[in-house]
């Protein structure tokens, strides 16, 4: 479950030799005193704690809803202390309001050694924007790869659900490309629809053709 709203991905940046730089390196100078280098590039990590709680909270209720035992709030709290070190009291915050789930935290380093040495130790995972982007690949990666990984996006009164592996415009109309990917888009919002005896046949035929082996694409 990765934020989407916020984090490095939010868009403030400033070039470098920009006057909104040299601005920006000015009132860190003062506010901070650490002087920055001339020619530096300035991005902005915000962090919310109304941004934050919505998202864990929405871990909490997508493990409950989906018979999960377990959510991981992964973080680099013992570095960036006032922006993931925000993301982390929430979520420990957000977790004592949900203790029929059990819950951990994992610093992000040590989280994608995790998933690559001990996979089954983990459950569902929260993660702000920019490890959510990363740590998704790798779970990809573990399943498969970005042609068999679906996904969602969450609001509050919409949904919208894509596969993450963006476009291939290189292998248009060459019958190559992995549609598995969307389908299980599919079988996910056929799921938060509550349609789940379609999202379950939907899941079922897919497994089915993937595991007789004959009609697969070539990555597979």
């Amino acid at each position: 479950v990765r934020e989407n709203t916020e984090d490095l991905y939010a868009g403030i940046e400033f070039e470098r030799g920009s006057d909104g730089a040299l601005q920006i390196a000015a009132a860190i100078e003062r506010a901070a005193g650490v002087q920055l280098r001339e020619d530096t590039g300035i991005s902005i990590k915000p962090i919310s704690e109304t941004g934050t709680r919505r998202v864990v909270q929405f871990a909490f209720d997508y493990a409950r809803s989906t018979g999960r035992r377990k959510v991981t709030s992964v973080h680099k709290a013992n570095i960036m202390k006032h922006t993931d070190g925000l993301w982390l009291e929430v979520s420990r915050q957000v977790a004592a309001e949900n203790t029929d789930v059990e819950f951990e935290d994992r610093i992000v380093d040590n989280m994608c050694m995790q998933l690559v040495q001990k996979p089954e130790l983990y459950d569902v995972l929260v993660l702000p924007n920019l490890y959510g982007d990363i740590v998704s690949d790798l779970g990809a990666g573990l399943v498969g790869g970005l042609g068999v990984a679906p996904g969602g996006n969450f609001g509050i009164g919409a949904a919208v659900f894509e596969p993450t592996h963006g476009s291939a415009p290189k292998y248009a109309g060459q019958n190559r490309v992995n549609p598995i990917a969307m389908m299980l888009s599919g079988v996910m919002m056929l799921r938060h629809l509550e349609e789940t005896g379609a999202a379950d046949r939907l899941e079922g035929a897919i497994a089915a053709v993937i595991e007789e082996g004959q009609s697969v694409t070539y990555d597979m």
